[in-house]
């Protein structure tokens, strides 16, 4: 095994807890019975939320980078 496949599978493994970790923005039992959503409405994220968005999105930039790295070597 080597580096790239060690760190790639250490930032899928961040890339998973840190999208479990985030709160649904809306429920799943009105997404199947066609109730009004608010999935789309303009709500700002703020501390911890805000901070963990970031954070996804960081990691699956280096996930993303680590894979074709992987891949061309």
């Amino acid at each position: 095994m080597r580096i790239q496949d060690i760190l790639l599978i250490l930032s899928a493994i961040v890339l998973i807890t840190l999208v479990v970790i985030q709160s649904s923005k809306d429920n799943a039992a009105n997404a199947f019975s066609g109730e009004k959503s608010e999935l789309f409405a303009n709500q700002k994220e703020r501390g911890f939320e805000l901070f963990l968005s970031r954070a996804t999105l960081i990691a699956s930039i280096v996930f993303i980078a680590l894979s074709i790295w992987a891949m061309a070597s």
